[in-house]
């Protein structure tokens, strides 16, 4: 993040001055500058992208969170592309939504509240940015249902400002001034700060007794700022207690403030456009008539552009589902909106560098990731162009049908047709659609798609919030209240030992509390201090048990542990014998050779990561892992399939750098120090100020990332390492899986195993038995030549020896012909056709028990409708199969192989049949 100081109110704002002024002004009374989060939200399954600047911080409103701070500034890179926030239909067409877009946030936990909030606000807009104060409106939250009361202490701090006018206070109710995270939880008033544009913005002068108005109808009031005064909880729709902290959560619109400081009435004319669309005009070569002529495409390709460069640098990737589809589709709406304006070749790449280049000072994970931008980019456009124009020509076939039975509607499978086979993706379809006067099913659309996605095996469902949340916070209250706990919950060090000793603080069974658990009962435990690793960051959770300590005889088997609250850890397991009691003197002890075999994984999982990205290119980024005690398995962004060459080749570096006995660095420093020293940070997992870097390697690094996980001291204790699979997850993200360790040495012991027995199987010495089997394949494929003959001129024998028969004036032979396959049928037809000027032959044989047909027609007689293709499948039904294919030759199989001399006999009736 760029520390520039904006010490002076420039007559022209540019956007990275705004941002940055707008955090200087916020550190300067007292907050932490935070770095924004990644774009997928990390621990947080309920939401597809992070839409909203309080994303990183739901965790302290919902109190299973803290910070080492109160007071926290922020600039969060949102995405609406789903949802109720789905803006979608609107980017392009209109000058304010977007698909990416930035949120200027403050933010008080439990620390100043209102009159700070709205103080500050007004000195920011009024005197740091220069806004006129007469021009400015808040709105205030009145209850319509009469039971909330009104914010009168907000609206008397608005009226408190120096300059504000009294009478732009004004009072709504819950929809435009009453926060909600949820129907139940945190909640409270908020006051909206809106600015008048003047008169020039309203867009509906024309229309009869209209009245501009602040959250009316027309463009003249533009919300700017919301700050939110969170200072209730939700119990039920009518239950409101207040909470014992409150808070402040405010956010504002980047690209609007830009637009009104840069005094434009479009976001597309402000600096963080401009750059994008001179980019397309440079590669369209328009002049500047044709370039407000063509303004959606204009602005849909600098949105989408921009919007897929940082989900790509956030580790999104084209795919089918979830944000990989969202990914997939605006580079491919992006292209064709291209395609339309005359840009026929992949050119997001070349919108995508002056995104890098604007933004990359503020937002460093653009510069780093910049090979993978581009290539993903250019990758995914090639592919979206080898399948349009087929694409479309089917789309217009749909019209077509659509058009002659009446209807104005694409469905919903029709629309998830051409994605699954075309690539178009819905929001296409519907753009064609829409310009031809046709609407689609969007309902209809997602739901073929999840019928699809669990047909194909891909039925993971999200992960749930705790449903027991309010229960382990009160016992987590109720423990820190009694000095059980310290401020800080449950002493956790998984790093340093492997069993710690300490009172039995609480006991859970069947969602209860309770003070005691017997034999073959499922219990969780609460214990001051544990060495348990939590399961987290793709690193399964440890196992062990729990046993008594000074007498009592009683043990807990624990196959869990986890933390639903931040500050507790429950140790999930069952009650092998005795009875545990709350109070009683424990000791948890962790299974030490399985968490070893989990060390070896996650450095082996890092050094898999380095060599990756070091045969395939810096593209190659994690996308997901797994570490358990038997394998990892490792996902990674890379468009295609690895070589035979490219796995051996990262297998041997993995190998090398485990031999060379590297020693591992663990280190805590600022989250902005560790990536600005080139740590590889993972998108998807949330990370605190001061983070944890493992580094392998002393002169030099081998690899150098943020992790929480465990790891062994040295690469050697590794042991051996294979890389045992390879495969596709999605399109562009490929899946390794590995053993290290006892896993691997097992595997290695199995495999010389059966190489040992083979040699003694092929009487050769394990050296030679490569040379051995090829020299036993050649042999075998002489042996099969050879059979391969016999079997044809035995037949051809066996053929030779049947005159034909007639029948209806036509010549014919049908006849079984032992252990003959289909190639061997079909040149008996060619013989028999060879022989006889004219007629029809149907042969039968049995291959690998089951039944299969061969007919022939010779020319001249498929003139007079004898058609081999339809003889062949009136033959097959007799032996429950069919076939098909031309009028002169055709072939079935079938599974019947006791009805062949039935199917056989078919001939002469079909022969009168068609002669009919």
């Amino acid at each position: 993040m760029s520390k520039k100081r904006v010490n002076k109110t420039p007559a022209i704002w540019g956007g990275a001055e705004i941002r940055q002024s707008f955090l200087d002004f916020f550190e300067q009374h007292g907050h932490t500058i935070v770095p924004s989060a990644s774009l997928v939200p990390g621990g947080d399954q309920t939401l597809l992208f992070t839409n909203a600047g309080m994303v990183q911080f739901k965790d302290v409103f919902l109190g299973s969170g803290t910070r080492p701070y109160v007071r926290a500034v922020d600039c969060q890179k949102c995405m609406r592309v789903a949802g109720k926030h789905n803006d979608l239909e609107d980017v392009g067409r209109d000058d304010t939504h977007h698909t990416f877009f930035e949120m200027l946030g403050n933010w008080s936990f439990g620390d100043y509240y209102k009159n700070e909030a709205i103080t500050w606000a007004w000195n920011l807009l009024t005197e740091v940015w220069g806004l006129p104060q007469d021009r400015l409106f808040t709105t205030c939250f009145e209850d319509e249902l009469g039971e909330i009361p009104r914010d009168d202490e907000a609206a008397g701090i608005w009226r408190q400002q120096p300059g504000f006018l009294p009478d732009h206070v004004l009072f709504f109710g819950r929809k435009d001034n009453f926060w909600e995270m949820a129907d139940t939880g945190p909640c409270g008033p908020d006051s909206e700060i809106h600015f008048d544009r003047g008169p020039e913005y309203c867009n509906m002068q024309d229309v009869i007794n209209h009245e501009c108005a602040v959250n009316g109808d027309c463009q003249r009031y533009l919300e700017l700022w919301n700050l939110v005064f969170i200072q209730y909880n939700r119990i039920s729709p009518h239950e409101l207690e207040p909470l014992p902290s409150k808070h402040v959560d405010t956010g504002m619109g980047f690209e609007r403030i830009v637009s009104v400081l840069q005094d434009v009435d479009s976001n597309y004319k402000t600096d963080l456009f401009t750059p994008l669309l001179d980019t397309v005009q440079r590669l369209t070569g328009d002049d500047g008539e044709t370039r407000r002529q063509n303004l959606i495409p204009y602005r849909v390709i600098a949105d989408h552009g921009r919007a897929a460069a940082f989900l790509i640098a956030d580790g999104v990737v084209p795919g089918n589902v979830g944000r990989n589809y969202v990914c997939r589709m605006i580079i491919r709406r992006a292209s064709r909106f291209g395609g339309m304006i005359g840009l026929d070749e992949p050119f997001l790449s070349e919108v995508a560098q002056t995104v890098i280049a604007h933004y990359g000072d503020f937002y460093p994970e653009l510069e780093r990731n910049k090979t993978a931008i581009l290539q993903t980019l250019a990758e995914e456009e090639r592919r979206f162009h080898r399948t349009i124009d087929v694409g479309v020509a089917h789309f217009m076939t749909l019209i077509e049908q659509a058009q002659a039975s009446g209807s104005k509607a694409i469905s919903g499978q029709a629309a998830f047709d051409l994605y699954a086979t075309y690539g178009l993706p819905y929001e296409i379809t519907r753009d064609l659609a829409e310009e031809h006067g046709f609407a689609t099913d969007e309902a209809g659309f997602y739901t073929a798609m999840e019928e699809h996605r669990l047909a194909s095996g891909d039925g993971s469902g999200k992960v749930q919030p705790d449903e027991n949340i309010d229960l382990y916070r009160q016992i987590l209250d109720d423990l820190r209240s009694s000095k059980s706990l310290g401020s800080a919950g449950v002493a956790h060090d998984p790093y340093h030992a492997i069993q710690d000793q300490g009172d039995v603080l609480a006991l859970i069974r069947d969602n209860e509390r309770v003070q005691s658990a017997c034999e073959g009962e499922r219990v969780e435990v609460v214990l001051p201090k544990t060495s348990f690793y939590v399961e987290s960051g793709g690193q399964v959770t440890d196992t062990g048990k729990i046993s008594a300590v000074d007498g009592a005889a009683w043990e807990i088997e624990i196959d869990r542990a986890r933390q639903p609250v931040k500050g507790m850890i429950l140790h999930e397991g069952t009650v092998v014998r005795g009875t545990p009691q709350v109070g009683d003197r424990a000791q948890a002890t962790i299974d030490t050779n399985r968490r070893l075999d989990i060390m070896r994984n996650h450095t082996a999982t890092h050094l898999l990561h380095a060599a990756l990205r070091e045969v395939l290119g810096e593209h190659a980024r994690q996308a997901g892992s797994l570490v358990a005690p038997d394998r990892l398995r490792f996902d990674f962004t890379h468009p295609e399939a690895m070589t035979a060459e490219e796995i051996q080749t990262v297998q041997d570096k993995v190998s090398e750098a485990i031999l060379a006995n590297h020693k591992l660095t663990v280190d805590h420093k600022s989250r902005e120090e560790a990536i600005d020293e080139g740590a590889m940070a993972l998108f998807g997992e949330t990370y605190g100020e001061v983070v944890r870097t493992v580094s392998i390697g002393e002169d030099e690094r081998h690899s150098y990332e943020l992790c929480g996980g465990t790891h062994v001291d040295e690469t050697g204790i590794i042991g051996p390492f294979l890389i045992l699979s390879e495969g596709s997850v999605a399109a562009g993200i490929r899946r390794i899986e590995a053993a290290t360790g006892r896993r691997a040495q097992a595997i290695i012991d199995a495999r010389l195993r059966i190489l040992q027995d083979t040699a003694v199987t092929l009487d050769s010495p394990v050296e030679e038995i490569d040379t051995r089997i090829q020299t036993l394949i050649a042999e075998l494929d002489r042996l099969d030549r050879e059979l391969s003959s016999y079997r044809t001129q035995q037949a051809i024998e066996v053929f030779d020896s049947i005159e034909p028969r007639e029948h209806a004036g036509v010549r014919f032979i049908s006849t079984i012909i032992p252990n003959a396959d289909a190639d061997i049928l079909r040149q008996l037809t060619d013989r028999f056709r060879a022989k006889y000027d004219s007629g029809v032959v149907l042969l039968g044989s049995i291959v690998d028990e089951r039944p299969i047909l061969v007919a022939a027609v010779s020319d001249d007689l498929t003139t007079r409708n004898l058609n081999a293709s339809k003889l062949v499948k009136l033959a097959a039904q007799a032996i429950g199969g069919g076939g098909g294919g031309k009028a002169t030759l055709a072939q079935a199989g079938g599974k019947d192989a006791s009805k062949l001399s039935e199917a056989l006999d078919v001939v002469p009736k079909w022969l009168e049949s068609e002669r009919q």
